[in-house]
């Protein structure tokens, strides 16, 4: 769109940054209380390790066709 002079209009760029903050919290505000609500962290950070069952070697799967 800038190949035209009538849409090529200077932004100052804080208030884009402002924008696009803006922006962003009202469009994640929902999907981050949800994970606020559910405790879920999105780093490894303090999680609970589970151990779960290790797969033998002989039952990894390969059928020797």
């Amino acid at each position: 769109m800038t190949f035209f002079s009538m849409f090529d209009v200077p932004v100052f760029w804080p208030i884009l940054l402002c924008y696009w903050i803006v922006l962003f919290v009202l469009t994640m505000r929902r999907q981050i209380a949800h994970m606020i609500k559910y405790k879920y962290i999105p780093f490894n950070i303090g999680k609970q390790k589970y151990g779960g069952k290790k797969a033998s070697a002989s039952s990894s799967g390969s059928r020797g066709d």
